[in-house]
């Protein structure tokens, strides 16, 4: 398997990173979590439980986005020794984008999320 397919599976996997990391603060502020309405529960959370959240709906919308370059770029016919690098690049901005959603830190979120955008179209651009 490429490295643009590892990196697919990186990014599959943060969102359910960032759901334990959201579920750790479920429990801390209610003591247990509520398995049965779980959304619900979280939607009460506030501060970092709740930007953990928000960080992990974020993460599930890039992994829809990010597939589907990969497996673009790759029909296209790109080297995926050229795709790697923008490949990795996306996922240390998401990984980014996760840290400074949880530590409040909006600006450096945003320039992370921008990064990982300029990644998407740099992949569309060589695959073109």
């Amino acid at each position: 398997m490429t490295t643009p397919f590892w990196c697919v599976l990186a990014v599959l996997l943060l969102p359910i990173f960032l759901a334990f990391t959201g579920g750790y603060f479920r429990g801390k502020a209610f003591g247990t979590a509520d398995n049965k309405n779980p959304r619900a529960q979280a939607a009460k959370l506030e501060g970092t439980g709740a930007r953990a959240y928000a960080a992990q709906a974020n993460a599930w919308e890039a992994a829809i986005l990010f597939p589907a370059t990969v497996l673009t770029t790759h029909a296209a016919g790109l080297a995926a020794e050229a795709a790697a690098p923008w490949a990795i690049a996306f996922v240390v901005f998401r990984i980014l984008h996760g840290v400074f959603y949880i530590q409040d830190l909006d600006k450096a979120r945003s320039a992370a999320f921008m990064g990982g955008m300029v990644c998407i179209v740099a992949l569309f651009v060589k695959a073109a």
